[in-house]
């Protein structure tokens, strides 16, 4: 009888072996599925990273090429501005008449730097005293103006302007092409800073 009871004793042992075993499996089972979903979650966290990189980098791309654009729409402006205002500046400039010196005066100085604004007034002055005994008159068309160059906001424009003369010499008229080259600083509002060099009516008795 004691030895039956001993070999019940030993079976009981090892269901009890066996059933503390059953949880131990169960507990080594779990991290496997923690790591899965751990991937999972790393996985989808690099694909929002990586859409946003894409979007940041498509949308910085998009900016700068915008800019860009932006940028020369605002240089050729510019220089379209400036040959303007050379073009108009010139063509007023060969327009004068004996009898109202003072209106081409007006326009020799119109739109410059008080600097230049002096300089031409003493040139006209001096250009006056032979408007008169001339009897000089001129009429004046523009045909083209071109920004030479551009430095720190200063346009230097070449532009050419049909001019028609009448005098005592030649009442009938003489055609020529008056040659302007100008110096225009944006930053001063647009102001005439300069006239390198006049061919003129005149033979360039403006400042060059």
């Amino acid at each position: 009888m004691p030895e039956k009871s001993s070999a019940t004793a030993v079976i009981d042992t090892d269901d009890e072996q066996h059933m503390e075993a059953a949880p131990d499996t169960a507990r080594t089972r779990r991290p496997v599925t923690d790591r899965a979903v751990s991937v999972r979650a790393a996985l989808a966290v690099l694909v929002v990273v990586a859409v946003v990189a894409v979007v940041g980098v498509v949308s910085w791309q998009w900016r700068s090429a915008a800019a860009e654009l932006g940028s020369r729409d605002t240089a050729a402006a510019d220089r379209q501005h400036a040959e303007q205002v050379a073009l108009d500046y010139a063509t007023g400039a060969a327009q004068m008449n004996f009898e109202n010196p003072q209106e081409w005066r007006a326009r020799l100085t119109a739109n410059t730097t008080p600097e230049l604004n002096d300089r031409l007034t003493k040139a006209a002055t001096s250009m006056e005293q032979l408007i008169g005994p001339l009897q000089w008159s001129s009429s004046a068309h523009p045909i083209a103006a071109k920004v030479e160059s551009e430095s720190g906001g200063i346009f230097r424009v070449i532009c050419f302007v049909d001019v028609l003369t009448k005098n005592v010499q030649a009442p009938e008229g003489i055609q020529s092409t008056a040659t302007y080259k100008l110096s225009i600083d944006s930053g001063r509002n647009w102001l005439i800073a300069e006239i390198s060099g006049i061919d003129a009516p005149l033979g360039g008795a403006a400042p060059r």
